[in-house]
């Protein structure tokens, strides 16, 4: 360690060119375009380490519940810490202290010193102290929004600053209140805040003007803009809490129409829509009227109804067809309904909007079509969060009651699921992370009705009063229910779906989910329940109580909001949650984690039910048959995994009765091949050339392409240019490099031929192109890969952390001819490239093992590397190892054969001279082998989340 620790600091303060390693000093600044944050730093320090000791002034309930979650899992681990903070400026709320008195692993002090400012974070490791210094307290703001700079250190034991840090935190420590109840009781007793944040106090006379949020301001520009291209009609896809009835007030007073007919879809809503647009428009109190079972203020300029109350013929027959000029339907994605399409066939207004946070169907309507495809403007969860329209939350995926060594799952007995050793394990998990102030006002989403009202009598028998509704309860409940928890009455309602949609009840803090997730579009719609901004709340706490279902895999598709099945990038949203803006944030707790990847892993995404049905998505969504392109504009399913799940996207649309005409075969396997090496866009060479090869042919260009030719141009567009790249495309093009099987499945087919230097479109595929509908499908293939192309460096053959297959690796590092991969097996070496693939959970059928090898990452820069055997210190690769200067050692490396044949890009590596060591092993027969093993170091840190993943331990 002394090396590396040496290493780092004359990085860091003598010269940068200087290779480091995981201890190198580091400057902490929040970055969104880095994805970089000091809470991540954070984690990452907590993740390994014994014990913490953190002394902050400040802490706000939202910093500290970005911690929960992996404070609950050191717990579990035996892992203590310390807090000293302060109660300077009377920033900290009563509630932080409270919150902290409910973390059990963590002992806090009260400084009495004045002006107590410090920010700093120690960690103990196994081997090291590290700490953190700089302007970050201990708030969601200043770990993941505010521009703060802290800087990372690393020492020994006994180094002087680590020394300095400790005396001055121990002292401080020793001569600080310890934080009880009771001190709690007391400074809440006298709590005066410095600043009172007040809300202004305005006058009747001088109502406050609402303005358009910067969303709206767009979605009325896109709404006009329909309307001067002759639309009659538009639709308006916006997250919940968004403002979408705001939205569509300020669109009538833009279109300024005669008569509006505002459609919801339950009575409770129409009242508020009522305000709100009475906030907008002004005007008398006769403009506006109700039309509900109770109401009818038929002659209202602006009438607000619900769809049963108008749907009948008796009601809207008495209007003629076109007394409404603007017609707004709210929560438009159940106008497939009978009820709907009465009214809306029926009126002939001169705009009809609907608006909708979810416009997928899974009943085979079509909510795009009714509106001719006219998406005035799209704003899901994430853009929301970013725009800052949403209230923050912080997620926590915790794992549900386990008895006797059982999870929670879908055939667990129903006495199991109510038991009171459940919910006391529920309420305990509640209260531990807790909500934004001191009073939880949740909503719980249970699986079935007999569980939520059994759930809501435990809850009331252990003291937390709760109610239980249903869809068989009256309007009138549902209303005194809901104002009950406002007021505080009660603190959490029990339901099943009731409050899936359409409900606002703002003054929400809690949203608690106690079922298995079916459904992507349900989870955001509960989840959204939390989500509108209320004064009474800074934040919402949502706690999903995971148990051992099938699809846990939605939960982190739901989140990202990803929707292309590709199993890497949900894994990906599994283990770095970043992708969630501003001050929100994601947890799981360990346990659950892994039983989101064991789910990920166990399940078929690209199951053809599931590919027809995000087809049929994107086909309602754009009114024709998508292109593979479509859907990486779209940002839905992963073309690639469309591609290849049959031959090629035209065997799918065969499937699905799409094709214009049958193609031939030969037309078929240039389309399979281009799908299954080039559409990945793994190296952009290929895909350009026969871009330009193509054009070249439509054009009536005679000429071919030159090499000399062909390099000049690829280093006008700066990409690699080198000769053997150059061959390498050449190579895999005309199918040279493919051998084996593969070689035997393409057949005789190459794409291009070279006579002379000259390149050009071979024969077979200059014939195929002129089918019309082959080309259209060809150049999808093209245009897509180009598209994935840019997830790839242009200028270097790999890119860190993407995920490769053997076959990829070899040809992207220019070798002539593919090599089976059992021939490679853990590493091949071959003109200068040494490459070795690594699995670092082999598990007990780990393919083609011999004995057990314990290729192992001791921490982000290092990995415990094994040889193939038997092998000695004079084997030739050995030999290679030992003499690495005229090599390139580079790392590949998965968690285990369960994320199927790719592997993660970590870098270059160096074997470490001094460890490489020959020694027997016994194989799974007990026989003794010789091996040789050493520690590859890394040039590059592997990047801090990917780095959990593959150590998390199963």
């Amino acid at each position: 360690m002394a090396d590396m620790l040496e290493r780092s600091l004359k990085k860091a303060f003598i010269d940068h060119r200087i290779q480091g390693s995981h201890y190198d000093p580091k400057l902490i600044i929040n970055d969104v375009s880095k994805k970089e944050f000091m809470l991540n730093a954070l984690h990452d320090e907590l993740n390994s380490c014994t014990d913490f000791f953190f002394s902050v002034a400040f802490i706000t309930q939202d910093g500290l519940a970005a911690l929960k979650a992996q404070l609950a899992d050191l717990h579990k681990k035996g892992v203590k810490g310390r807090i000293l903070t302060s109660v300077y400026l009377a920033f900290n709320k009563p509630e932080v202290f409270t919150d902290l008195l409910n973390i059990p692993n963590v002992e806090v002090r009260i400084s009495g010193k004045t002006g107590f400012h410090s920010k700093g974070y120690l960690f103990t490791h196994h081997k090291n102290h590290s700490f953190i210094v700089g302007s970050s307290n201990l708030t969601m703001s200043a770990l993941k929004v505010n521009y703060e700079w802290n800087v990372k250190l690393t020492s020994y034991d006994h180094g002087q600053m680590i020394q300095d840090i400790q005396d001055h935190m121990e002292n401080e420590w020793y001569e600080s209140k310890i934080l009880t109840r009771s001190w709690v009781e007391n400074y809440t007793l006298n709590y005066n805040p410095q600043i009172e944040f007040k809300r202004e106090v305005v006058d009747e006379e001088y109502p406050v003007i609402i303005e358009p949020n910067l969303m709206q301001r767009d979605a009325l520009r896109n709404l006009r803009g329909l309307r001067a291209r002759g639309a009659k009609k538009g639709l308006v896809i916006s997250a919940t809490g968004t403002g979408k009835t705001f939205l569509s007030a300020f669109d009538v007073n833009q279109f300024s129409p005669n008569r509006v007919l505002f459609i919801v879809h339950r009575e409770q809503i129409l009242n508020q829509a009522k305000e709100d647009y009475k906030k907008i428009l002004g005007g008398q109190p006769s403009d506006y009227g109700i039309l509900s079972g109770s109401h009818k203020d038929l002659d209202a300029k602006y009438l607000f109804a619900t769809i049963q109350t108008i749907s009948k013929e008796s009601i809207y027959s008495s209007f003629c067809q076109d007394h409404f000029d603007y017609i707004l339907i709210d929560e438009v994605h159940k106008a497939g309904a009978i009820s709907y399409h009465k009214v809306i066939d029926y009126f002939s207004p001169e705009f009809l909007l609907g608006m909708t946070a979810t416009p997928e169907r899974t009943d085979g309507f079509n909510i795009f079509e009714l509106f001719d495809y006219n998406i005035a403007y799209e704003i899901r969860l994430q853009e929301a969060l970013e725009e800052d329209m949403l209230c923050p939350f912080h997620y926590y995926g915790v794992i549900d009651y386990e008895k006797n060594g059982e999870l929670i799952s879908d055939e667990t007995e129903f006495s199991q699921l109510i038991e009171e050793e459940r919910v006391k394990y529920l309420l305990n998990k509640l209260s531990y992370y807790g909500c934004s102030g001191n009073i939880p006002k949740g909503l719980i989403f249970c699986s079935r009705k007999r569980e939520a009202r059994a759930l809501s009598l435990g809850f009331g028998a252990r003291g937390m009063a709760s109610a239980y509704l249903s869809g068989e309860d009256s309007l009138a409940k549902r209303e005194e229910v809901v104002k009950r928890l406002e007021c505080g009455e009660i603190n959490y309602i029990f339901t099943v779906d009731i409050f899936n949609e359409g409900i606002d009840i703002p003054k929400i803090n809690q949203v608690v989910m106690l079922r298995n997730t079916q459904s992507s579009i349900i989870f955001i719609q509960q989840l959204g329940r939390g989500l509108r901004k209320d004064t009474s709340k800074e934040y919402v706490t949502v706690i999903d109580f995971i148990g051992n279902y099938k699809n846990n895999y939605l939960i982190p598709m739901a989140l990202s909001g990803d929707v292309s099945r590709n199993k890497n990038k949900v894994r990906k949203d599994t283990y770095d949650t970043d992708f969630i803006s501003g001050v929100s944030s994601i947890n799981f707790e360990e346990i659950a984690k892994k039983k989101i990847f064991e789910s990920i892993n166990k399940t078929s995404m690209d199951s053809m039910a599931e590919l027809r049905k995000a087809f049929q998505l994107l086909y309602n969504r754009l009114g024709r048959v998508p292109y593979l392109k479509d859907f990486k504009e779209q940002e839905m399913l992963d073309p690639v995994l469309l591609a290849n799940k049959k031959r090629s996207y035209y065997d799918f649309l065969l499937s699905m009765k799409e094709n214009k005409e049958i193609l031939t075969e030969e037309e078929q396997m240039y389309l399979m091949i281009a799908s299954r090496e080039l559409l990945p866009g793994m190296r952009k060479h290929e895909l350009m050339l026969l871009q330009r090869l193509i054009d070249d042919q439509k054009n009536d260009v005679k000429k071919a392409v030159s090499i000399e030719e062909l390099r000049r141009w690829y280093e006008n567009l700066s990409v690699i240019s080198k000769d053997k790249t150059i061959q390498s495309v050449l190579n895999t093009l005309n199918l040279n490099f493919f051998t084996g099987m593969t070689r035997k499945t393409y057949g005789d087919y190459p794409l291009i031929s070279i006579e002379k230097n000259k390149i050009k479109l071979s024969k077979g595929m200059k014939a195929a192109l002129i089918n019309e509908y082959f080309e259209k499908l060809f150049i999808d293939v093209i245009e897509t890969g180009l598209l994935n192309a840019t997830a790839y460096l242009p200028d270097a053959p790999l890119t860190l952390y993407e995920k490769y297959r053997r076959k990829d690796v070899l040809r992207l590092l220019n070798w002539e001819e593919q090599m089976v991969d059992q021939n490679i097996g853990g590493y091949t070496a071959k003109n200068g490239e040494f490459i070795i693939f690594v699995t670092l959970e082999k598990g007990e059928n780990f393919a083609g093992a011999l004995m057990a090898y314990e290729d192992e990452l001791l921490d982000s820069t290092t990995i415990k590397w094994f040889t193939k055997s038997p092998r000695t210190l004079k084997s030739p690769e050995v030999e290679k190892l030992k003499n690495p200067k005229s090599w390139t050692f580079r790392l590949f490396a998965k968690k285990s054969d369960d994320e199927g044949s790719d592997f993660y890009y970590l870098g270059e590596v160096n074997p470490v001279q001094e460890t490489i060591n020959e020694l027997k092993k016994a194989t799974r027969e007990g026989k003794k082998k010789n091996v040789v093993e050493m520690l590859l170091k890394l040039d590059n840190p592997i990047e801090n989340s990917l780095y959990r993943y593959l150590t998390l331990v199963e």
